[in-house]
Protein backbone atom coordinates (compact mmCIF):
# COMPACT_ATOMS: atom_id res chain seq x y z
CA UNK A 1 0.00 0.00 0.00
CA UNK A 2 2.84 2.05 0.73
CA UNK A 3 4.19 2.15 -2.63
CA UNK A 4 1.36 2.40 -4.38
CA UNK A 5 0.93 5.99 -2.61
CA UNK A 6 4.23 6.76 -3.48
CA UNK A 7 3.43 5.65 -7.20
CA UNK A 8 0.10 7.77 -7.04
CA UNK A 9 2.19 10.60 -5.59
CA UNK A 10 4.83 10.76 -8.13
CA UNK A 11 2.58 10.60 -10.71
CA UNK A 12 0.39 14.01 -9.02
CA UNK A 13 3.43 15.73 -9.15
CA UNK A 14 4.38 15.04 -12.81
CA UNK A 15 1.25 16.22 -14.13
CA UNK A 16 1.03 19.01 -11.64
CA UNK A 17 4.78 20.26 -11.18
CA UNK A 18 3.67 21.53 -8.17
CA UNK A 19 6.39 21.14 -5.39
CA UNK A 20 3.85 20.01 -2.83
CA UNK A 21 3.26 16.90 -4.25
CA UNK A 22 7.04 16.55 -5.14
CA UNK A 23 7.94 12.67 -2.82
CA UNK A 24 11.14 12.52 -1.46
CA UNK A 25 13.56 10.54 -0.22
CA UNK A 26 16.17 11.94 2.33
CA UNK A 27 19.49 10.10 1.34
CA UNK A 28 21.49 10.84 4.71
CA UNK A 29 19.92 11.60 8.30
CA UNK A 30 21.11 10.05 11.89
CA UNK A 31 18.36 8.65 13.88
CA UNK A 32 19.56 8.33 17.63
CA UNK A 33 18.61 7.59 21.08
CA UNK A 34 21.54 9.00 23.28
CA UNK A 35 19.65 8.22 26.85
CA UNK A 36 19.87 4.67 25.72
CA UNK A 37 22.50 4.33 23.50
CA UNK A 38 26.37 5.36 23.97
CA UNK A 39 27.56 7.82 20.66
CA UNK A 40 30.88 8.74 22.52
CA UNK A 41 30.80 12.33 20.77
CA UNK A 42 27.58 12.67 21.74
CA UNK A 43 27.62 11.65 25.24
CA UNK A 44 31.35 11.99 26.45
CA UNK A 45 32.73 15.50 27.44
CA UNK A 46 34.87 17.52 26.39
CA UNK A 47 32.97 17.54 23.20
CA UNK A 48 35.19 17.04 19.97
CA UNK A 49 36.14 19.80 18.02
CA UNK A 50 33.44 19.87 15.28
CA UNK A 51 32.96 21.36 11.66
CA UNK A 52 29.73 23.20 12.84
CA UNK A 53 31.37 24.67 16.15
CA UNK A 54 28.95 23.86 18.98
CA UNK A 55 26.73 20.97 18.62
CA UNK A 56 25.67 20.69 22.02
CA UNK A 57 22.26 21.69 20.77
CA UNK A 58 21.95 17.98 18.88
CA UNK A 59 23.13 16.40 21.89
CA UNK A 60 19.87 14.68 22.53
CA UNK A 61 17.50 11.98 20.97
CA UNK A 62 16.27 12.27 17.49
CA UNK A 63 13.75 10.18 16.65
CA UNK A 64 10.91 9.62 13.73
CA UNK A 65 8.68 11.95 15.24
CA UNK A 66 10.88 14.49 16.24
CA UNK A 67 12.26 14.42 12.25
CA UNK A 68 8.75 14.71 11.04
CA UNK A 69 7.67 17.15 13.90
CA UNK A 70 10.42 19.67 11.99
CA UNK A 71 9.64 18.58 8.34
CA UNK A 72 6.60 20.97 7.92
CA UNK A 73 4.41 19.67 4.81
CA UNK A 74 7.08 18.23 2.45
CA UNK A 75 6.43 14.69 1.24
CA UNK A 76 9.02 12.32 2.52
CA UNK A 77 8.02 9.27 1.84
CA UNK A 78 11.45 7.53 2.95
CA UNK A 79 14.82 7.90 4.70
CA UNK A 80 18.51 6.76 4.62
CA UNK A 81 19.60 6.22 8.35
CA UNK A 82 23.13 7.45 8.28
CA UNK A 83 25.56 5.47 10.82
CA UNK A 84 25.89 7.82 13.81
CA UNK A 85 29.64 6.82 15.53
CA UNK A 86 28.15 4.59 17.80
CA UNK A 87 30.45 2.95 19.98
CA UNK A 88 33.20 1.32 18.00
CA UNK A 89 33.43 -1.87 20.48
CA UNK A 90 30.23 -2.76 19.50
CA UNK A 91 30.42 -2.10 15.58
CA UNK A 92 27.16 -4.38 15.08
CA UNK A 93 25.12 -2.70 17.61
CA UNK A 94 23.86 0.65 15.74
CA UNK A 95 22.13 -1.48 13.03
CA UNK A 96 20.40 -3.98 15.24
CA UNK A 97 19.09 -0.94 17.10
CA UNK A 98 17.96 0.66 13.43
CA UNK A 99 16.43 -2.51 12.50
CA UNK A 100 14.34 -2.16 15.98
CA UNK A 101 13.37 0.71 15.25
CA UNK A 102 12.25 -0.01 11.84
CA UNK A 103 9.71 -2.41 13.05
CA UNK A 104 8.40 -0.39 15.81
CA UNK A 105 7.91 2.65 13.46
CA UNK A 106 8.65 1.97 9.98
CA UNK A 107 11.70 3.65 9.86
CA UNK A 108 14.48 4.29 8.87
CA UNK A 109 13.72 2.82 5.22
CA UNK A 110 17.27 1.63 4.39
CA UNK A 111 20.64 2.26 6.69
CA UNK A 112 24.50 2.75 5.81
CA UNK A 113 26.15 1.11 8.44
CA UNK A 114 29.18 1.60 10.32
CA UNK A 115 32.58 -0.03 9.72
CA UNK A 116 35.82 -0.25 10.16
CA UNK A 117 37.94 -1.31 6.90
CA UNK A 118 41.50 -1.84 8.48
CA UNK A 119 40.60 -3.39 11.93
CA UNK A 120 40.72 -7.18 12.16
CA UNK A 121 37.03 -8.14 12.18
CA UNK A 122 36.37 -6.49 8.95
CA UNK A 123 34.95 -9.40 7.23
CA UNK A 124 33.37 -11.15 10.14
CA UNK A 125 30.90 -7.30 9.75
CA UNK A 126 30.73 -7.50 6.27
CA UNK A 127 29.72 -11.65 6.49
CA UNK A 128 26.93 -9.74 9.78
CA UNK A 129 25.74 -7.37 7.66
CA UNK A 130 25.23 -8.88 4.40
CA UNK A 131 22.55 -11.12 6.69
CA UNK A 132 20.70 -7.80 7.83
CA UNK A 133 17.77 -6.33 5.17
CA UNK A 134 18.18 -3.05 6.20
CA UNK A 135 21.62 -2.21 5.68
CA UNK A 136 22.23 -1.01 1.99
CA UNK A 137 25.75 0.61 2.26
CA UNK A 138 28.47 0.88 5.08
CA UNK A 139 30.93 3.96 6.36
CA UNK A 140 34.09 4.23 7.51
CA UNK A 141 35.61 7.70 7.05
CA UNK A 142 39.59 7.38 6.20
CA UNK A 143 42.23 9.60 7.83
CA UNK A 144 42.42 12.60 5.70
CA UNK A 145 44.19 15.94 6.61
CA UNK A 146 43.47 19.82 6.27
CA UNK A 147 44.13 20.77 2.94
CA UNK A 148 47.34 22.68 3.81
CA UNK A 149 48.73 19.69 4.84
CA UNK A 150 47.97 16.99 2.41
CA UNK A 151 50.57 16.11 -0.35
CA UNK A 152 49.69 14.88 -3.95
CA UNK A 153 51.89 11.36 -2.42
CA UNK A 154 49.67 10.98 0.85
CA UNK A 155 48.99 7.63 2.17
CA UNK A 156 49.36 7.69 5.62
CA UNK A 157 48.15 4.89 8.06
CA UNK A 158 44.13 4.95 7.55
CA UNK A 159 43.90 6.87 4.84
CA UNK A 160 42.56 5.42 1.13
CA UNK A 161 45.94 4.16 0.51
CA UNK A 162 46.93 2.93 3.42
CA UNK A 163 47.29 -0.68 1.77
CA UNK A 164 45.50 -2.61 5.50
CA UNK A 165 42.77 -0.25 4.75
CA UNK A 166 42.41 -1.10 1.23
CA UNK A 167 42.51 -4.83 1.93
CA UNK A 168 39.32 -4.07 3.93
CA UNK A 169 38.16 -1.80 1.07
CA UNK A 170 38.45 -5.02 -1.40
CA UNK A 171 36.51 -7.50 0.60
CA UNK A 172 33.78 -4.64 0.96
CA UNK A 173 33.80 -4.70 -2.90
CA UNK A 174 33.27 -8.49 -3.35
CA UNK A 175 30.21 -7.99 -0.82
CA UNK A 176 27.44 -6.38 -2.90
CA UNK A 177 27.35 -3.37 -0.19
CA UNK A 178 28.38 0.26 -1.12
CA UNK A 179 30.58 2.73 0.11
CA UNK A 180 29.87 6.18 1.75
CA UNK A 181 33.22 8.12 1.61
CA UNK A 182 33.14 10.95 3.61
CA UNK A 183 35.91 13.27 3.21
CA UNK A 184 37.30 16.81 2.20
CA UNK A 185 37.66 17.51 -1.77
CA UNK A 186 41.20 17.65 -1.59
CA UNK A 187 41.27 13.61 -1.43
CA UNK A 188 39.17 12.79 -4.33
CA UNK A 189 42.34 11.52 -6.27
CA UNK A 190 42.67 9.34 -3.70
CA UNK A 191 38.79 8.22 -4.27
CA UNK A 192 39.51 8.38 -8.04
CA UNK A 193 41.65 5.58 -7.72
CA UNK A 194 39.51 3.49 -5.58
CA UNK A 195 36.81 3.86 -8.49
CA UNK A 196 39.03 3.05 -10.74
CA UNK A 197 40.58 0.13 -9.26
CA UNK A 198 37.26 -1.22 -7.82
CA UNK A 199 35.00 -0.54 -10.81
CA UNK A 200 32.20 -2.83 -9.08
CA UNK A 201 31.86 -0.80 -6.05
CA UNK A 202 29.67 2.35 -5.79
CA UNK A 203 30.83 4.66 -3.95
CA UNK A 204 28.10 7.23 -2.32
CA UNK A 205 30.23 10.70 -1.95
CA UNK A 206 28.79 12.33 1.70
CA UNK A 207 27.68 16.01 1.83
CA UNK A 208 29.20 17.56 -1.95
CA UNK A 209 32.51 16.96 -0.78
CA UNK A 210 32.55 19.16 1.74
CA UNK A 211 33.07 22.80 0.48
CA UNK A 212 33.34 24.83 3.31
CA UNK A 213 35.64 27.27 1.68
CA UNK A 214 33.48 29.55 -0.03
CA UNK A 215 36.89 31.65 -1.62
CA UNK A 216 36.40 31.95 -5.65
CA UNK A 217 39.84 29.86 -5.34
CA UNK A 218 38.57 27.19 -3.62
CA UNK A 219 35.16 26.57 -4.75
CA UNK A 220 37.06 26.30 -8.20
CA UNK A 221 39.36 23.75 -6.71
CA UNK A 222 36.70 22.47 -5.29
CA UNK A 223 34.67 21.76 -8.41
CA UNK A 224 37.48 20.66 -10.17
CA UNK A 225 37.86 17.75 -7.81
CA UNK A 226 34.61 17.02 -8.16
CA UNK A 227 35.01 16.70 -12.00
CA UNK A 228 37.91 14.62 -11.30
CA UNK A 229 35.52 12.09 -9.50
CA UNK A 230 32.43 12.44 -11.49
CA UNK A 231 34.16 10.97 -14.50
CA UNK A 232 33.54 7.50 -13.12
CA UNK A 233 30.51 5.44 -13.27
CA UNK A 234 30.39 3.97 -9.84
CA UNK A 235 30.26 7.18 -8.15
CA UNK A 236 27.01 8.94 -6.98
CA UNK A 237 26.88 12.79 -5.03
CA UNK A 238 24.75 13.26 -2.14
CA UNK A 239 23.97 16.80 -1.72
CA UNK A 240 23.52 17.66 1.87
CA UNK A 241 25.67 19.05 4.83
CA UNK A 242 26.93 22.11 3.44
CA UNK A 243 26.46 24.63 5.82
CA UNK A 244 28.52 26.88 7.11
CA UNK A 245 29.68 27.69 10.77
CA UNK A 246 27.56 30.64 12.39
CA UNK A 247 26.23 31.36 9.04
CA UNK A 248 22.56 30.50 8.53
CA UNK A 249 22.07 28.43 5.60
CA UNK A 250 20.52 30.06 2.91
CA UNK A 251 19.90 29.93 -1.15
CA UNK A 252 21.83 32.51 -1.65
CA UNK A 253 24.80 31.43 -0.08
CA UNK A 254 24.53 27.40 -1.13
CA UNK A 255 22.38 27.90 -4.40
CA UNK A 256 25.93 27.85 -6.82
CA UNK A 257 27.25 25.03 -4.82
CA UNK A 258 23.83 23.06 -5.48
CA UNK A 259 24.06 24.37 -8.93
CA UNK A 260 28.16 23.58 -9.64
CA UNK A 261 27.51 20.40 -7.48
CA UNK A 262 25.09 18.94 -10.27
CA UNK A 263 26.55 20.22 -13.14
CA UNK A 264 29.56 18.36 -12.18
CA UNK A 265 27.88 15.00 -11.89
CA UNK A 266 24.73 15.39 -13.19
CA UNK A 267 21.21 14.93 -12.13
CA UNK A 268 20.77 11.03 -12.52
CA UNK A 269 24.43 10.75 -10.55
CA UNK A 270 23.10 13.55 -8.01
CA UNK A 271 20.48 12.89 -4.73
CA UNK A 272 19.39 15.81 -1.83
CA UNK A 273 20.07 14.86 1.72
CA UNK A 274 18.95 16.50 4.97
CA UNK A 275 22.25 15.31 7.75
CA UNK A 276 19.54 16.09 10.31
CA UNK A 277 19.70 16.67 12.91
CA UNK A 278 23.49 17.69 12.39
CA UNK A 279 22.24 20.38 10.06
CA UNK A 280 19.74 21.59 12.43
CA UNK A 281 22.81 23.57 13.41
CA UNK A 282 22.19 25.76 10.86
CA UNK A 283 18.86 25.44 9.19
CA UNK A 284 15.39 24.26 10.03
CA UNK A 285 14.67 20.78 8.12
CA UNK A 286 11.97 22.72 6.70
CA UNK A 287 13.77 25.43 5.34
CA UNK A 288 16.35 22.88 4.03
CA UNK A 289 13.75 21.21 1.90
CA UNK A 290 12.18 24.58 0.85
CA UNK A 291 15.59 26.01 0.04
CA UNK A 292 16.92 22.75 -2.01
CA UNK A 293 13.41 23.14 -4.21
CA UNK A 294 13.88 26.54 -5.14
CA UNK A 295 17.21 26.18 -6.07
CA UNK A 296 16.36 23.61 -8.67
CA UNK A 297 13.18 24.95 -10.04
CA UNK A 298 14.14 25.60 -12.81
CA UNK A 299 14.69 22.06 -13.66
CA UNK A 300 12.42 19.65 -15.49
CA UNK A 301 9.38 17.93 -13.18
CA UNK A 302 11.28 14.34 -14.61
CA UNK A 303 14.74 16.25 -13.40
CA UNK A 304 13.59 17.21 -9.61
CA UNK A 305 11.93 13.93 -9.15
CA UNK A 306 15.02 11.99 -9.84
CA UNK A 307 16.94 14.12 -7.42
CA UNK A 308 14.62 14.63 -4.53
CA UNK A 309 13.41 10.76 -4.77
CA UNK A 310 14.41 8.22 -7.62
CA UNK A 311 17.56 8.60 -7.72
CA UNK A 312 17.72 7.53 -4.17
CA UNK A 313 15.08 4.94 -4.10
CA UNK A 314 16.70 3.17 -7.02
CA UNK A 315 20.56 3.27 -5.15
CA UNK A 316 18.98 2.27 -1.98
CA UNK A 317 16.76 -0.49 -3.50
CA UNK A 318 13.99 0.89 -1.37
Amino acid sequence: MMQERIEALRARFLESGDDADLPIVDAHHHFWDVKRNYHPWLRDLPRIPFRYGDYAAICKNFLPDDYFAQAGNHRIVKTVMMEGEWDPRDVLGEARWATSLRGRTGLPSALAAQIWLDRDDVADVIAAYREMPLVRSVRHKPRTVPRSEHRADFDAPGSMRCARWRRGYALLAQSGLMFELQAPWWHFDEAAELARDFPQMKIIVNHTGLPADRSEEALGAWRAALDTLAQWPNVWLKISGIGEPGVSWSVERNGRVVRDAIASFGVAHCLFASNFPVDGLVVMLDDLFTGFKAIVAQRTRDERLALFHDNASALYRI
